[in-house]
């Protein structure tokens, strides 16, 4: 990709050549199966998933035996909820959730609803932050499991998840996380009173696609998740099939390499979102989605009003960014996480993502602000309602 600005890590993120190092002798010398423990070979691949079940639960303040992998977070999710609605119906069918959370989060309650579940969804205000006393009032004796992404995909809004796993331990409801964009990010742990249950995913942390874990803790309430999987009985029977042993070595690198570079990577993000920000805030009509609560430190949404996003990209090919999540980036639907803010259509149709990473730098910031404060002005200017707007006739 010779020349692309790559400004959507939330999407996904580049392979880490250290990580691709560490996997590849489990495609070429050490191709055997983790589960064949009769033989030298099958050992030392089991010995490799067992190492990478320490890496990915040391980033998080885990035990390995809390570490299930998976074939990434929106399994881990599944996993977790069906999980939970099957074992704890004898409590109750109740879920608490949020208007802005992932679709794979979104989907599955849709799911279960279907089978049964109630699900209360929690709204968000103009900055996307949740109302604790919302939360802690929508808590019913029949309520199993709360469901709060630690940070949103599409505005980096962070959620007090301290605050919330107090709420929950405080009813004896249990606490799902989905920590995916957080995960190597900022830092992330799973001590007493945090999440019973957090997914993650390799391929937003520097790591392989096809990869990632649901943490269960096991200290204090021992979670049964249901199986979606049955076959070999792999991962303590809670996911069958046979282990994807190089992606697994993968996310254990990622994860070793995120917990050493965690303390100096997260600032330097942090200052090139600002720099990316302020450098766009230049244009008139433009504002920070989320600007008002905790974000991490490398997602910017930033809406230009009087524009279509599409036109934007579109004019802009060498730097690549995003109208929304990946996982809806075909539909033409608002963006339900903006909306949920109390966005208009037209103004979340006008909202690019920037989502920086690891190997972004302080000169591709640079280009990428020169490049958009020259085309979005253009646009504008062959815009009847930009002409509308300067003329004070719309808002």
């Amino acid at each position: 990709m010779d020349g692309l600005l790559y400004f959507d890590n939330n999407a996904t993120t580049p392979l880490d050549p250290q990580v691709l190092d560490a996997m590849m002798p489990y495609f070429t010398m050490h191709f055997a199966n983790a589960s064949s423990m009769t033989h030298r070979a099958g050992r030392h691949a089991a010995a490799a998933v067992d190492k990478a079940r320490e890496q990915v639960a040391a980033l998080i303040g885990a035990s390995p035996r809390e570490i299930t992998f998976t074939s990434g977070a929106t399994e881990a999710v599944n996993m977790a909820l069906k999980g939970v609605f099957e074992h704890y119906q004898a409590k109750g069918r109740h879920f608490i959730t949020c208007l802005t959370e992932h679709k794979a989060v979104l989907d599955t309650f849709a799911y279960l609803q279907r089978k049964g579940a109630e699900v209360t969804y929690l709204p968000v205000s103009t900055a996307g932050s949740l109302d604790l006393a919302e939360l802690e009032a929508a808590i019913r004796k029949d309520t199993i499991l709360i469901a709060l992404m630690y940070a949103n995909n599409e505005t980096g809004v962070i959620h007090p998840v301290q605050q919330i796993a107090d709420i929950a331990n405080k009813y004896d409801v249990l606490f799902f996380c989905d920590a995916t964009q957080a995960v190597g990010k900022v830092p992330v742990y799973v001590g007493d009173g945090y999440p019973d249950l957090l997914c993650l995913s390799a391929h937003k942390c520097y790591g392989p696609k096809g990869v990632g874990a649901l943490y269960t803790k096991r200290r204090n309430k021992r979670i049964q998740t249901g199986a979606l999987l049955h076959g070999g009985g792999q991962e303590n029977k809670l996911r069958a099939g046979t282990l994807n042993v190089p992606g697994i070595v993968g996310l254990g690198e990622a994860a070793a390499i995120a917990q050493r570079q965690l303390a100096t990577e997260a600032p330097r993000l942090g200052t090139l979102r600002d720099t990316l920000e302020t450098g766009l805030m230049a244009l008139d009509a433009s504002f920070v989605n989320g600007r008002g609560a905790p974000r991490l430190p490398h997602v910017s949404n930033i809406t230009f009003r009087h524009l279509k996003a599409d036109q934007v990209m579109v004019n802009v090919p060498d730097i690549a960014i995003a109208s929304g999540s990946a996982c809806v980036s075909g539909t033409r639907d608002p963006s339900h996480v903006l909306k949920a803010m109390g966005l208009s259509d037209a103004d979340a149709h006008a909202s690019i993502r920037f989502s920086l990473g690891r190997f972004n730098t302080v000169a591709e910031v640079d280009t990428a602000i020169a490049q958009l404060t020259s085309v979005i002005p253009q646009l504008r200017a062959s815009s009847p309602i930009w002409q509308l707007y300067k003329a004070g006739q719309v808002d």
